[in-house]
Protein backbone atom coordinates (compact mmCIF):
# COMPACT_ATOMS: atom_id res chain seq x y z
CA UNK A 1 0.00 0.00 0.00
CA UNK A 2 3.02 2.33 0.04
CA UNK A 3 2.40 3.32 -3.59
CA UNK A 4 -1.23 4.18 -2.81
CA UNK A 5 -0.26 6.21 0.27
CA UNK A 6 2.39 8.14 -1.67
CA UNK A 7 -0.24 8.98 -4.29
CA UNK A 8 -2.58 10.21 -1.56
CA UNK A 9 0.19 12.34 -0.05
CA UNK A 10 0.72 14.01 -3.41
CA UNK A 11 -3.02 14.57 -3.81
CA UNK A 12 -3.73 15.90 -0.31
CA UNK A 13 -0.61 17.87 0.58
CA UNK A 14 -0.90 19.39 4.06
CA UNK A 15 -4.11 17.42 4.74
CA UNK A 16 -2.37 14.07 4.33
CA UNK A 17 -1.82 13.64 8.09
CA UNK A 18 -5.53 14.21 8.78
CA UNK A 19 -6.39 11.66 6.08
CA UNK A 20 -3.93 9.15 7.54
CA UNK A 21 -5.48 9.58 10.97
CA UNK A 22 -8.91 8.76 9.51
CA UNK A 23 -7.44 5.92 7.47
CA UNK A 24 -5.90 4.33 10.54
CA UNK A 25 -9.15 4.74 12.46
CA UNK A 26 -11.19 1.67 11.54
CA UNK A 27 -14.49 3.14 12.78
CA UNK A 28 -16.47 3.24 9.54
CA UNK A 29 -19.15 5.74 8.71
CA UNK A 30 -22.52 4.01 8.93
CA UNK A 31 -25.81 5.37 7.77
CA UNK A 32 -29.28 4.92 6.39
CA UNK A 33 -31.57 6.82 4.07
CA UNK A 34 -35.27 7.23 4.78
CA UNK A 35 -37.46 6.05 1.90
CA UNK A 36 -39.86 8.96 1.57
CA UNK A 37 -42.14 6.93 -0.69
CA UNK A 38 -43.16 4.91 2.36
CA UNK A 39 -42.08 6.70 5.51
CA UNK A 40 -41.07 10.02 7.05
CA UNK A 41 -37.95 10.78 9.03
CA UNK A 42 -40.04 11.60 12.10
CA UNK A 43 -41.88 8.27 11.93
CA UNK A 44 -38.62 6.34 11.58
CA UNK A 45 -36.97 8.24 14.43
CA UNK A 46 -39.88 7.39 16.73
CA UNK A 47 -39.75 3.70 15.79
CA UNK A 48 -36.00 3.12 16.20
CA UNK A 49 -34.39 2.79 19.61
CA UNK A 50 -31.25 4.74 18.69
CA UNK A 51 -30.49 8.29 17.62
CA UNK A 52 -30.36 9.36 13.99
CA UNK A 53 -28.06 12.28 13.16
CA UNK A 54 -28.34 14.05 9.79
CA UNK A 55 -25.55 13.77 7.23
CA UNK A 56 -24.47 16.66 4.99
CA UNK A 57 -24.95 14.66 1.79
CA UNK A 58 -28.71 14.14 1.52
CA UNK A 59 -31.72 15.57 3.41
CA UNK A 60 -33.05 12.05 3.98
CA UNK A 61 -29.69 10.59 5.06
CA UNK A 62 -28.68 9.90 8.66
CA UNK A 63 -25.71 8.53 10.57
CA UNK A 64 -26.36 5.53 12.80
CA UNK A 65 -24.34 4.57 15.89
CA UNK A 66 -21.44 2.14 15.57
CA UNK A 67 -22.96 -0.33 18.02
CA UNK A 68 -26.23 -0.90 16.12
CA UNK A 69 -26.45 -4.53 14.99
CA UNK A 70 -28.95 -6.50 12.95
CA UNK A 71 -30.61 -3.47 11.41
CA UNK A 72 -31.34 -5.42 8.23
CA UNK A 73 -33.72 -7.64 10.22
CA UNK A 74 -35.74 -4.71 11.56
CA UNK A 75 -39.39 -4.96 10.43
CA UNK A 76 -39.26 -1.46 8.97
CA UNK A 77 -36.25 -2.46 6.88
CA UNK A 78 -38.25 -5.39 5.52
CA UNK A 79 -41.04 -2.92 4.77
CA UNK A 80 -38.72 -0.66 2.77
CA UNK A 81 -39.03 2.31 5.13
CA UNK A 82 -35.27 2.85 4.88
CA UNK A 83 -32.18 1.75 2.96
CA UNK A 84 -28.92 1.02 4.76
CA UNK A 85 -26.38 3.15 2.90
CA UNK A 86 -22.92 4.51 3.54
CA UNK A 87 -23.58 8.23 4.10
CA UNK A 88 -21.59 9.81 1.26
CA UNK A 89 -22.99 7.30 -1.27
CA UNK A 90 -26.13 9.47 -1.44
CA UNK A 91 -24.20 12.48 -2.75
CA UNK A 92 -24.31 11.67 -6.48
CA UNK A 93 -28.10 11.51 -6.68
CA UNK A 94 -28.35 14.85 -4.87
CA UNK A 95 -26.20 16.30 -7.64
CA UNK A 96 -28.45 14.70 -10.28
CA UNK A 97 -31.33 16.92 -9.06
CA UNK A 98 -34.16 14.55 -10.04
CA UNK A 99 -37.66 16.00 -10.44
CA UNK A 100 -40.99 14.12 -10.51
CA UNK A 101 -41.82 13.32 -14.12
CA UNK A 102 -38.20 12.96 -15.27
CA UNK A 103 -36.98 9.99 -17.30
CA UNK A 104 -33.89 8.79 -15.42
CA UNK A 105 -31.36 6.09 -16.32
CA UNK A 106 -29.12 4.55 -13.64
CA UNK A 107 -26.70 2.69 -15.87
CA UNK A 108 -24.61 0.79 -13.27
CA UNK A 109 -27.30 0.39 -10.64
CA UNK A 110 -26.70 -2.65 -8.39
CA UNK A 111 -27.28 -3.12 -5.54
CA UNK A 112 -29.80 -0.30 -5.74
CA UNK A 113 -28.97 2.40 -3.20
CA UNK A 114 -28.83 5.19 -5.77
CA UNK A 115 -31.69 3.80 -7.87
CA UNK A 116 -34.04 3.65 -4.91
CA UNK A 117 -33.00 7.18 -3.96
CA UNK A 118 -33.92 8.30 -7.49
CA UNK A 119 -37.21 6.40 -7.27
CA UNK A 120 -38.16 8.24 -4.10
CA UNK A 121 -37.45 11.59 -5.75
CA UNK A 122 -39.62 10.73 -8.75
CA UNK A 123 -42.65 10.23 -6.46
CA UNK A 124 -44.14 7.67 -8.86
CA UNK A 125 -44.03 10.08 -11.81
CA UNK A 126 -41.89 9.68 -14.91
CA UNK A 127 -39.69 6.62 -15.41
CA UNK A 128 -36.72 5.06 -13.62
CA UNK A 129 -34.61 2.66 -15.67
CA UNK A 130 -32.14 0.72 -13.53
CA UNK A 131 -29.56 -1.41 -15.31
CA UNK A 132 -26.93 -3.86 -14.10
CA UNK A 133 -24.84 -5.88 -16.54
CA UNK A 134 -24.17 -8.78 -14.10
CA UNK A 135 -27.35 -10.88 -13.90
CA UNK A 136 -26.91 -12.04 -10.28
CA UNK A 137 -26.42 -8.45 -9.15
CA UNK A 138 -29.38 -7.34 -11.26
CA UNK A 139 -31.59 -9.73 -9.29
CA UNK A 140 -30.44 -8.10 -6.03
CA UNK A 141 -31.20 -4.73 -7.60
CA UNK A 142 -34.71 -5.90 -8.50
CA UNK A 143 -35.31 -7.13 -4.95
CA UNK A 144 -34.38 -3.73 -3.53
CA UNK A 145 -36.52 -1.85 -6.07
CA UNK A 146 -39.44 -4.07 -5.03
CA UNK A 147 -38.81 -3.72 -1.28
CA UNK A 148 -38.67 0.06 -1.55
CA UNK A 149 -42.03 0.13 -3.34
CA UNK A 150 -41.08 1.83 -6.63
CA UNK A 151 -43.92 1.25 -9.14
CA UNK A 152 -42.50 3.15 -12.13
CA UNK A 153 -39.20 1.30 -12.55
CA UNK A 154 -37.75 -0.88 -15.28
CA UNK A 155 -34.92 -3.23 -14.25
CA UNK A 156 -32.66 -4.64 -16.96
CA UNK A 157 -29.46 -6.64 -17.26
CA UNK A 158 -27.78 -5.37 -20.38
CA UNK A 159 -24.43 -4.19 -21.73
CA UNK A 160 -24.29 -0.37 -21.62
CA UNK A 161 -23.50 -0.14 -25.34
CA UNK A 162 -26.58 -2.09 -26.36
CA UNK A 163 -28.87 -0.41 -23.85
CA UNK A 164 -27.87 3.15 -24.73
CA UNK A 165 -28.03 2.48 -28.46
CA UNK A 166 -31.61 1.21 -28.11
CA UNK A 167 -32.59 4.02 -25.75
CA UNK A 168 -30.89 6.86 -27.61
CA UNK A 169 -31.96 10.33 -26.42
CA UNK A 170 -34.66 8.95 -24.13
CA UNK A 171 -33.56 10.31 -20.75
CA UNK A 172 -33.58 13.68 -19.03
CA UNK A 173 -30.99 12.52 -16.51
CA UNK A 174 -28.40 9.74 -16.54
CA UNK A 175 -26.32 8.48 -13.62
CA UNK A 176 -23.07 6.61 -14.21
CA UNK A 177 -21.85 5.35 -10.84
CA UNK A 178 -18.93 3.64 -12.50
CA UNK A 179 -17.09 0.50 -11.36
CA UNK A 180 -13.77 1.68 -9.99
CA UNK A 181 -10.66 0.71 -8.05
CA UNK A 182 -12.56 1.35 -4.80
CA UNK A 183 -9.91 3.40 -3.01
CA UNK A 184 -12.60 5.25 -1.09
CA UNK A 185 -13.79 1.98 0.45
CA UNK A 186 -10.40 0.77 1.70
CA UNK A 187 -11.24 1.62 5.32
CA UNK A 188 -14.28 -0.64 5.33
CA UNK A 189 -13.25 -3.28 2.79
CA UNK A 190 -9.87 -4.90 3.31
CA UNK A 191 -10.34 -7.06 0.19
CA UNK A 192 -10.36 -3.94 -1.98
CA UNK A 193 -6.89 -3.11 -0.73
CA UNK A 194 -5.46 -6.44 -1.83
CA UNK A 195 -6.88 -6.00 -5.36
CA UNK A 196 -5.42 -2.52 -5.83
CA UNK A 197 -2.58 -1.74 -8.22
CA UNK A 198 -1.65 1.10 -10.53
CA UNK A 199 -2.42 -1.17 -13.47
CA UNK A 200 -5.90 -1.80 -12.07
CA UNK A 201 -6.44 1.96 -11.75
CA UNK A 202 -5.56 2.43 -15.43
CA UNK A 203 -7.81 -0.41 -16.58
CA UNK A 204 -10.68 1.03 -14.52
CA UNK A 205 -10.18 4.45 -16.11
CA UNK A 206 -10.38 2.96 -19.60
CA UNK A 207 -13.59 1.10 -18.75
CA UNK A 208 -15.12 4.17 -17.10
CA UNK A 209 -14.51 6.28 -20.19
CA UNK A 210 -16.12 3.60 -22.34
CA UNK A 211 -19.21 3.52 -20.12
CA UNK A 212 -19.48 7.33 -20.21
CA UNK A 213 -19.31 7.28 -24.00
CA UNK A 214 -22.17 4.79 -24.01
CA UNK A 215 -24.21 6.78 -21.49
CA UNK A 216 -24.02 10.03 -23.47
CA UNK A 217 -26.11 8.48 -26.24
CA UNK A 218 -29.05 7.85 -23.91
CA UNK A 219 -29.22 11.50 -22.81
CA UNK A 220 -31.58 14.02 -24.36
CA UNK A 221 -30.23 17.37 -25.58
CA UNK A 222 -30.15 19.70 -22.59
CA UNK A 223 -30.01 16.72 -20.23
CA UNK A 224 -27.86 16.14 -17.15
CA UNK A 225 -25.30 13.36 -16.69
CA UNK A 226 -23.62 12.56 -13.38
CA UNK A 227 -20.36 10.64 -13.29
CA UNK A 228 -19.40 9.26 -9.88
CA UNK A 229 -16.91 6.87 -8.35
CA UNK A 230 -15.88 5.70 -4.90
CA UNK A 231 -12.19 6.21 -5.57
CA UNK A 232 -9.66 8.99 -4.95
CA UNK A 233 -7.65 8.25 -8.09
CA UNK A 234 -6.98 11.27 -10.31
CA UNK A 235 -6.77 8.98 -13.35
CA UNK A 236 -10.28 7.64 -12.71
CA UNK A 237 -11.79 11.01 -11.81
CA UNK A 238 -10.22 14.14 -13.31
CA UNK A 239 -8.46 12.07 -15.98
CA UNK A 240 -11.65 10.40 -17.23
CA UNK A 241 -13.59 13.68 -17.13
CA UNK A 242 -10.90 15.61 -19.03
CA UNK A 243 -10.71 12.99 -21.76
CA UNK A 244 -14.50 12.78 -22.04
CA UNK A 245 -14.80 16.56 -22.42
CA UNK A 246 -12.00 16.63 -24.96
CA UNK A 247 -13.80 14.08 -27.14
CA UNK A 248 -17.31 15.44 -26.53
CA UNK A 249 -17.36 19.25 -26.96
CA UNK A 250 -21.17 19.22 -26.73
CA UNK A 251 -20.83 18.45 -23.00
CA UNK A 252 -19.67 20.82 -20.27
CA UNK A 253 -19.19 20.62 -16.51
CA UNK A 254 -21.61 22.66 -14.39
CA UNK A 255 -22.09 23.59 -10.76
CA UNK A 256 -24.43 21.13 -9.02
CA UNK A 257 -25.18 23.65 -6.28
CA UNK A 258 -24.11 21.43 -3.37
CA UNK A 259 -21.88 22.26 -0.43
CA UNK A 260 -20.63 18.88 0.79
CA UNK A 261 -17.10 17.65 0.25
CA UNK A 262 -14.68 19.95 -1.49
CA UNK A 263 -14.27 21.26 -5.07
CA UNK A 264 -12.34 19.36 -7.73
CA UNK A 265 -11.90 20.69 -11.27
CA UNK A 266 -13.90 23.72 -10.07
CA UNK A 267 -17.38 22.13 -10.37
CA UNK A 268 -16.82 18.47 -9.43
CA UNK A 269 -16.95 17.37 -5.79
CA UNK A 270 -14.55 15.09 -3.93
CA UNK A 271 -15.32 13.58 -0.52
CA UNK A 272 -12.63 12.37 1.88
CA UNK A 273 -13.19 10.70 5.27
CA UNK A 274 -12.41 14.08 6.85
CA UNK A 275 -15.66 15.32 5.25
CA UNK A 276 -17.90 12.85 7.09
CA UNK A 277 -18.09 9.90 4.73
CA UNK A 278 -16.09 7.30 2.88
CA UNK A 279 -14.38 8.37 -0.33
CA UNK A 280 -16.53 9.55 -3.24
CA UNK A 281 -16.22 11.72 -6.31
CA UNK A 282 -18.95 13.13 -8.55
CA UNK A 283 -19.19 15.54 -11.47
CA UNK A 284 -22.21 16.96 -13.25
CA UNK A 285 -22.28 17.39 -17.05
CA UNK A 286 -24.80 19.24 -19.18
CA UNK A 287 -25.40 18.25 -22.79
CA UNK A 288 -25.88 21.11 -25.22
CA UNK A 289 -29.26 21.59 -26.86
CA UNK A 290 -32.88 22.05 -25.95
CA UNK A 291 -34.78 19.15 -24.42
CA UNK A 292 -37.84 18.02 -26.34
CA UNK A 293 -40.75 16.47 -24.38
CA UNK A 294 -40.92 12.71 -24.71
CA UNK A 295 -43.45 11.47 -27.26
CA UNK A 296 -44.05 8.01 -25.78
CA UNK A 297 -47.65 7.00 -26.25
CA UNK A 298 -48.83 4.24 -23.98
CA UNK A 299 -50.84 1.66 -25.93
CA UNK A 300 -54.48 1.23 -25.00
CA UNK A 301 -54.57 -2.11 -23.24
CA UNK A 302 -58.06 -3.18 -22.24
CA UNK A 303 -57.90 -5.48 -19.22
CA UNK A 304 -60.58 -8.13 -19.01
CA UNK A 305 -63.40 -7.73 -16.51
CA UNK A 306 -62.16 -10.57 -14.29
CA UNK A 307 -58.75 -8.91 -13.90
CA UNK A 308 -60.26 -5.53 -13.04
CA UNK A 309 -62.63 -7.10 -10.52
CA UNK A 310 -59.65 -8.75 -8.84
CA UNK A 311 -57.71 -5.46 -8.88
CA UNK A 312 -60.63 -3.64 -7.23
CA UNK A 313 -61.09 -6.36 -4.62
CA UNK A 314 -57.55 -5.94 -3.30
CA UNK A 315 -56.75 -2.24 -3.86
CA UNK A 316 -58.74 0.98 -3.78
CA UNK A 317 -58.88 3.27 -6.78
CA UNK A 318 -56.47 1.24 -8.94
CA UNK A 319 -53.40 3.00 -7.48
CA UNK A 320 -50.88 1.67 -10.03
CA UNK A 321 -52.86 2.77 -13.08
CA UNK A 322 -54.41 0.59 -15.75
CA UNK A 323 -51.56 -0.08 -18.16
CA UNK A 324 -52.20 -3.78 -17.63
CA UNK A 325 -50.72 -6.65 -19.58
CA UNK A 326 -50.88 -10.39 -18.91
CA UNK A 327 -47.69 -12.36 -19.60
CA UNK A 328 -47.41 -16.07 -18.92
CA UNK A 329 -50.23 -15.89 -16.40
CA UNK A 330 -48.77 -12.88 -14.59
CA UNK A 331 -50.78 -9.66 -14.45
CA UNK A 332 -48.28 -6.88 -15.01
CA UNK A 333 -49.04 -3.21 -14.42
CA UNK A 334 -46.48 -1.44 -16.57
CA UNK A 335 -45.24 2.11 -15.91
CA UNK A 336 -47.41 4.75 -17.50
CA UNK A 337 -44.57 5.75 -19.85
CA UNK A 338 -43.62 2.23 -20.90
CA UNK A 339 -42.96 1.97 -24.64
CA UNK A 340 -43.55 -1.31 -26.46
CA UNK A 341 -40.15 -0.89 -28.16
CA UNK A 342 -38.52 -1.59 -24.79
CA UNK A 343 -39.41 -5.27 -25.19
CA UNK A 344 -36.39 -5.83 -27.39
CA UNK A 345 -34.14 -5.42 -24.36
CA UNK A 346 -33.31 -7.98 -21.63
CA UNK A 347 -35.72 -6.67 -18.99
CA UNK A 348 -36.11 -8.47 -15.68
CA UNK A 349 -39.24 -6.54 -14.74
CA UNK A 350 -41.17 -3.44 -15.74
CA UNK A 351 -43.55 -1.93 -13.19
CA UNK A 352 -45.16 -4.30 -10.71
CA UNK A 353 -46.85 -7.69 -10.73
CA UNK A 354 -50.43 -7.31 -9.57
CA UNK A 355 -51.15 -11.03 -9.41
CA UNK A 356 -50.70 -14.42 -10.98
CA UNK A 357 -53.14 -17.01 -12.26
CA UNK A 358 -52.82 -20.21 -10.23
CA UNK A 359 -55.17 -23.13 -10.95
CA UNK A 360 -57.76 -20.87 -12.57
CA UNK A 361 -57.73 -18.31 -9.75
CA UNK A 362 -55.80 -15.09 -9.34
CA UNK A 363 -53.46 -14.69 -6.37
CA UNK A 364 -51.94 -11.31 -5.48
CA UNK A 365 -48.21 -10.74 -5.82
CA UNK A 366 -45.90 -9.43 -3.11
CA UNK A 367 -44.61 -6.57 -5.29
CA UNK A 368 -48.06 -4.98 -5.54
CA UNK A 369 -48.36 -4.72 -1.76
CA UNK A 370 -44.86 -3.32 -1.24
CA UNK A 371 -45.71 -0.56 -3.73
CA UNK A 372 -49.06 0.28 -2.10
CA UNK A 373 -49.75 2.70 0.70
CA UNK A 374 -52.00 1.41 3.50
CA UNK A 375 -54.91 3.63 2.44
CA UNK A 376 -54.69 2.17 -1.07
CA UNK A 377 -55.29 -1.36 0.21
CA UNK A 378 -58.83 -2.73 0.59
CA UNK A 379 -58.03 -4.38 3.94
CA UNK A 380 -55.07 -4.02 6.30
CA UNK A 381 -53.62 -5.31 9.52
CA UNK A 382 -51.24 -2.79 11.09
CA UNK A 383 -48.76 -4.18 13.61
CA UNK A 384 -46.26 -2.35 15.84
CA UNK A 385 -42.63 -2.80 14.81
CA UNK A 386 -41.76 -4.12 18.29
CA UNK A 387 -44.58 -6.67 18.38
CA UNK A 388 -44.27 -10.44 18.50
CA UNK A 389 -46.87 -10.65 15.72
CA UNK A 390 -44.78 -8.81 13.11
CA UNK A 391 -41.73 -10.88 14.03
CA UNK A 392 -43.79 -14.05 13.57
CA UNK A 393 -45.13 -12.82 10.24
CA UNK A 394 -41.65 -12.04 8.91
CA UNK A 395 -40.57 -15.50 10.00
CA UNK A 396 -43.31 -17.01 7.83
CA UNK A 397 -45.76 -18.01 10.57
CA UNK A 398 -49.53 -17.68 10.66
CA UNK A 399 -50.80 -14.88 12.85
CA UNK A 400 -54.17 -13.83 14.26
CA UNK A 401 -56.66 -11.97 12.06
CA UNK A 402 -59.37 -10.73 14.40
CA UNK A 403 -62.55 -8.85 13.55
CA UNK A 404 -64.03 -11.34 11.15
CA UNK A 405 -61.95 -10.14 8.20
CA UNK A 406 -61.60 -12.52 5.26
CA UNK A 407 -59.65 -12.66 2.04
CA UNK A 408 -56.39 -11.05 1.02
CA UNK A 409 -55.13 -8.48 3.53
CA UNK A 410 -52.16 -6.11 3.48
CA UNK A 411 -49.85 -6.47 6.47
CA UNK A 412 -48.37 -3.18 7.66
CA UNK A 413 -45.79 -2.33 10.28
CA UNK A 414 -46.11 1.07 11.95
CA UNK A 415 -48.24 2.15 9.00
CA UNK A 416 -45.88 0.91 6.27
CA UNK A 417 -46.87 -2.01 4.03
CA UNK A 418 -44.58 -5.00 4.24
CA UNK A 419 -46.52 -7.87 2.64
CA UNK A 420 -49.83 -9.67 2.70
CA UNK A 421 -51.68 -12.76 3.86
CA UNK A 422 -55.04 -14.45 3.42
CA UNK A 423 -57.47 -14.35 6.34
CA UNK A 424 -59.95 -17.05 7.22
CA UNK A 425 -61.41 -18.22 10.53
CA UNK A 426 -59.54 -15.62 12.56
CA UNK A 427 -56.14 -16.65 11.20
CA UNK A 428 -53.90 -15.07 8.56
CA UNK A 429 -52.18 -17.51 6.23
CA UNK A 430 -48.73 -16.14 5.56
CA UNK A 431 -47.82 -15.03 2.02
CA UNK A 432 -44.50 -13.38 2.82
CA UNK A 433 -41.95 -14.72 0.25
CA UNK A 434 -39.79 -17.52 1.61
CA UNK A 435 -36.57 -15.96 0.34
CA UNK A 436 -37.20 -12.83 2.41
CA UNK A 437 -38.15 -14.42 5.71
CA UNK A 438 -36.11 -13.97 8.86
CA UNK A 439 -34.38 -16.82 10.63
CA UNK A 440 -34.71 -17.52 14.34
Amino acid sequence: MDIFLNRMKALLGYEYDAFLQCYNNRDNFRGLRVNTLKCTADKLKSALDFELKPTPFCPDGFYIPDDVDGLGNHPLHHAGAFYIQEPSASSAVEMLDVRPGDFVLDLCAAPGGKSTQIGAKLRGKGLLWSNEIVKSRANILLSNIERMGIPNAVVSSCHPDLLCDRLERRFDRVLVDAPCSGEGMFRKNAAAQTEWSEAHVKSCAARQLSILNSAKRALKPGGVLIYSTCTFSVEENEGVISEFLRCNPDFSLEDAGVGFGRPAMKYARRIFPMDGGEGHFAARFRKQGISVPDTIKTPNRAADERTLEFYDSVFKGRPFGENIEIRNGKIMILPENYDDSFRRLPILRAGIILGETVKNRIEPHHSAFTAAKPDECAKIIDLPSDSAEIRAFLHGEEISAHGGVKGYIAVCVDGVTVGFGKASGGRLKNKYPKGLRTLK
